[in-house]
């Protein structure tokens, strides 16, 4: 009996220890709190209940998490936040997501993995490490032991630069949208406008002074980063910048934290973090007319007086319903007005290449004779003609009558559909009509067939209330009233 009890009180044991190990084990998993680090074994799926970032994974400040956002609802991507800003600090590849569901797991084995059979989305640190960590200042890393990190998010950043994080010639910030980046030169910082699926263009650069430190040739490309001084430094070798990009605080002893963004405008801000909220504390663009594209497609932003339309004629923010992709001009089947405009310049002319001509006209048969040509602007004064091969964005309006504008305005995609859903619905209303007329005479005929089939049996007495008495005359009447 003693046996049996012993027996009985050890399965009993076994029993809560394994509730026990498989409890913590989900709450691990499954946990709304976040943890200061993920170990090897780590898994979690979304919520469905949350609609907004479900954090997995926070720093020891309690200033930063890690986890998943939700993105337009139903989309899921890897995002490191701050509360008190609206846009992460970092997210895996903008370009790619997976689907809010159950089908989504994230899991830990060494590498930082996530998987969604629905949407074919892999992807991995292919690392080997211990741990993931988020340090206080937002860098996620898988690290080895104690000391040595096999991965880190600050090597791929994605619209944002913080504090102390080296930014170097072979990474990009990319704004939201996907159209501008921030890349460096050998020399310079530089901003890019996506223009078309194979180029982009220049529409800022800030070249280094070189006042304290100088470029060295065979030295190694240069490098950026944020001083929690106030500043944008780049540097080649050592700690010395061979430029200085001031903010509002620099030089000022503030505490807080500094981060540099590349946003869906085009504009690269700076805002400090005091505590209690973020402050703007740098612009690299003041005014609304040198942003790249403040108007939209076939407008004129002009210094004081806003946006308008190149051809005046149409509501300004649709002033062509154009496609924005590349174009072939000498194919027969394109078609497209001509529009010139005085008083125009492109934007950020000095970044640009130009050639010079003797008159307007040469500078215009440039354009006319060259395919890809969207446009060309002519300097009356300086004869130089600026040839634009791409889609024509935002021009710059100016009040030199001698600065001249040519632009190929191709046939509204808008207006074509337009169209073609008018014929469409015409040809529709025309086939319908036609069904209903063949049906009315069918049915028209097939009464007249009844029709005549019953007066041939009734020898011609038409049905109805009214018959056709024929040679029966009052006699059969009178016989029928009696």
């Amino acid at each position: 009996m003693e046996g049996l009890c012993l027996n009985s009180f050890t399965r009993v044991l076994l029993l809560l220890f394994v509730f026990l190990v498989f409890s913590h084990k989900w709450q691990r998993v499954n946990a709304v709190e976040p943890v200061l680090e993920l170990v090897k074994g780590f898994e979690a799926k979304p919520d469905s209940s949350i609609d907004s970032f479900q954090p997995l994974l926070t720093d020891s400040n309690g200033n930063f998490s890690f986890g998943f956002l939700r993105v337009n609802g139903s989309r899921l991507s890897l995002a490191v936040t701050h509360p008190n800003l609206t846009d992460p600090l970092w997210v895996l590849d903008p370009t790619r997501s997976a689907s809010w569901s159950h089908k989504t797991k994230l899991f830990f084995n060494g590498s930082l993995v996530i998987i969604d059979p629905s949407s074919r989305l892999e992807w991995s640190t292919h690392t080997n490490g211990d741990r993931l960590i988020l340090r206080n200042d937002s860098n996620l890393q898988v690290v080895k032991t104690s000391t040595f990190v096999e991965w880190e998010s600050f090597d791929f950043p994605g619209n944002t630069l913080v504090e102390s994080q080296n930014f170097t010639s072979a990474m990009a910030l990319v704004s939201p949208n996907g159209l501008y980046s921030m890349r460096l030169g050998s020399d310079f910082i530089g901003l890019y406008a996506k223009v078309s699926e194979e180029s982009q263009q220049f529409y800022w650069k800030h070249s280094a002074l070189q006042a304290k430190a100088k470029v060295k040739d065979g030295a190694g490309p240069i490098l950026a980063r944020i001083n929690p001084n106030g500043y944008l430094g780049m540097y080649q070798t050592g700690s010395i910048p061979i430029d200085v990009e001031a903010f509002n605080s620099f030089q000022r002893p503030v505490n807080g934290l500094l981060i540099l963004r590349l946003e869906s405008d085009g504009n690269l801000r700076g805002y400090l973090w005091d505590g209690s909220h973020w402050a703007l504390n740098y612009e690299a663009i003041r005014e609304t007319c040198d942003l790249p594209n403040p108007c939209g497609p076939y407008s004129l932003c002009t210094p004081g007086s806003g946006c308008s339309c190149i051809d005046n004629r149409t509501v300004i923010g649709e002033c062509t319903h154009a496609a924005s992709s590349p174009a072939d001009f000498c194919d027969k089947t394109t078609e497209f007005k001509v529009v010139r405009r005085d008083g125009v310049e492109v934007p950020f002319k000095e970044l640009m290449d130009h050639k010079t001509t003797s008159s307007l006209g040469e500078c215009e048969e440039m354009c006319v004779d060259n395919c890809k040509c969207f446009g060309a602007v002519y300097n009356n004064g300086s004869g130089f003609c600026y040839l634009v091969n791409y889609p024509i964005r935002t021009m710059l309006g100016v009040a030199d009558p001698s600065k001249l504008g040519y632009f190929k305005v191709r046939e509204g995609v808008g207006k074509k559909k337009s169209r073609v859903g008018l014929t469409v619905g015409m040809s529709l209303l025309a086939v319908i009509a036609l069904v209903l007329m063949v049906a009315m005479v069918y049915v028209g005929f097939r009464n007249w067939r009844r029709e005549k089939r019953v007066l041939e049996e009734d020898n011609g007495l038409s049905p109805g209330p009214y018959k056709n008495l024929g040679s029966d005359s009052f006699n059969s009447v009178e016989m029928s009233r009696r």
